[in-house]
């Protein structure tokens, strides 16, 4: 009876503890290193921080805040913020009237940008916490 009890409490936690590790954990195909290069991307050569911040929090007048959990352009997805970066947003579509050219401007490799856009959805991520 108590074994039976104990089955029962332990699947009916599961899927809170199941729901938590998936919340903390890394997109498919998006790796801890990739997330360094990201960010180091981000305050470099991807030219992010100029509009963005430094730490991401947006400048006002020029790029949005991407460290709170409103996505503006997409659903949020490490593929759709990629795709954003690729192709960047026109003046017509971004909150502030400037535009965010394709790659942020630079001269980014699309694995440069996957590794940003890695960075940049984890921004996004801590706020959703």
């Amino acid at each position: 009876m108590i074994r039976s009890l104990l089955f029962v409490v332990s699947l009916i936690a599961l899927p809170s503890v199941a729901g938590a590790q998936a919340k903390d954990s890394l997109p498919s195909g998006v790796t801890p290193a990739m997330v360094a290069e990201g960010k180091t991307l981000y305050g470099g050569a991807g030219l992010c921080a100029a509009c963005h911040g430094a730490a991401g929090k947006g400048v006002q007048g020029l790029g949005a805040d991407l460290t709170d959990a409103k996505w503006l352009h997409s659903d949020g997805s490490f593929e759709a913020v990629a795709k954003q970066i690729l192709t960047g947003v026109t003046p017509e579509k971004s909150s502030t009237g400037v535009a965010m050219p394709a790659k942020g401007g630079g001269q980014l490799s699309d694995a440069q940008v996957r590794a940003v856009a890695a960075y940049v959805w984890t921004l996004g991520r801590a706020a959703a916490k």
